[in-house]
């Protein structure tokens, strides 16, 4: 089995993080990652913010706290020091999907790095509020953006789970 497979199978979400900062070089090599995703008609619609900065990242944190309807004091990005948001172009109509394989490169990336990540949702929901809207803004984000998931990423406390088995009625074949 070739090592791109293996990593796809054993690639899990991680929900604890250290506080530990990764590496710019690091960053920048599942950016890269990222860049290099599959989009339809080649269109590239995604964009990504990155942020390390943890003012910044904690007040993204509270704000898809707030979206997702969790608790006061609840950190939905469970510690992880870099959350990349994926937006993408509403224009092109396979943005959705579009930006879904960047966050699967990300996410596939990290873990060849020997990092933990995990998709983080409400992006959607985040990006269309006027306080959203006023976060992009400031680091220079405008356009017709729609939110496709927040990757947070950075060194695993603990171990990483094992799979769950696969069900039964994943695969049919129309022979």
């Amino acid at each position: 089995m070739s090592e791109v497979i293996k990593k796809m199978l054993s690639r899990r979400s991680v929900r604890e993080y250290k506080s530990e900062m990764v590496p710019k070089d690091i960053i920048e090599r599942i950016l890269e990652a990222g860049t290099f995703a599959a989009t339809g008609m080649g269109k590239q619609s995604p964009i990504m913010l990155v942020i390390t900065k943890k003012e910044v990242r904690d007040r993204l944190s509270e704000m898809v706290r707030k979206a997702k309807g969790k608790e006061e004091g609840v950190d939905p990005f469970y510690g992880a020091p870099v959350a990349i948001v994926v937006l993408a172009d509403k224009n092109i109509s396979t943005h959705v999907y579009d930006g879904s394989l960047v966050m699967g490169n990300l996410m596939l990336a990290a873990h060849e790095l020997g990092l933990g990540s995990c998709w983080i949702h409400q992006a959607k929901e985040v990006f269309q509020t006027e306080e959203g809207k006023k976060f992009l803004e400031k680091f220079g984000i405008k356009g017709d953006y729609e939110g496709i998931g927040t990757c947070v990423l950075g060194y695993a406390t603990g171990d990483i789970s094992q799979a769950k088995p696969r069900k039964e009625s994943y695969i049919y074949y129309a022979e």
